[in-house]
């Protein structure tokens, strides 16, 4: 008597590799976009969060200017000549040591300004205090910041005008 072996293959049958192969590029599609939208809603939350800092470091430099820790000329507006000032600082005027007055630890990069190798002040908007509130013109001063993106942010507002 002789032993027959018979061999049996298990495994996935070419429709079967088909329909998983399919089944995961769907759901990779349904994913892509959604990953996006997480990004996009991450830098949107940065750019929040950079006008914040830097709108409270300008109204805390107008705020020392105002109670005289800052000196300036009659001419000047109070507002910081520029954004580097918020955070390589100013002296002192009301100290005895005249030690220096920081806003900011690091000036903040606008999130959404596409060369990652530009500097902070560069990527801002600056307006100045004797701009029009309809016209973002820079000037001798600093009185607001805002994203110089043309982009618009998901709730359909440019970021412009955040």
């Amino acid at each position: 008597m002789s032993m027959r072996h018979q061999v049996q293959f298990r495994g996935f049958t070419l429709i079967e590799l088909v329909v998983t192969l399919t089944i995961v590029s769907i759901l990779a599609t349904a994913l892509i976009p959604l990953g996006q939208w997480s990004v996009k809603r991450q830098q949107e939350a940065d750019l929040r969060i950079a006008l914040r800092e830097i709108r409270t470091a300008i109204d805390a430099y107008k705020k020392a200017v105002e109670e005289g820790k800052i000196i300036v000329t009659a001419e000047e507006t109070g507002y910081p000549p520029n954004l580097e000032v918020l955070a390589k600082g100013v002296p002192d005027a009301s100290s005895e040591k005249k030690r220096m007055i920081r806003f900011l630890r690091r000036l903040p990069r606008d999130p959404m300004f596409p060369d990652q190798h530009a500097p902070a002040q560069e990527t801002w908007g600056k307006r100045s205090y004797e701009s029009a509130p309809d016209s973002l013109q820079a000037g001798a001063d600093v009185f607001d910041v805002y994203s110089l993106s043309t982009a618009s942010g998901l709730n359909g507002i440019a970021y412009r005008e955040w």
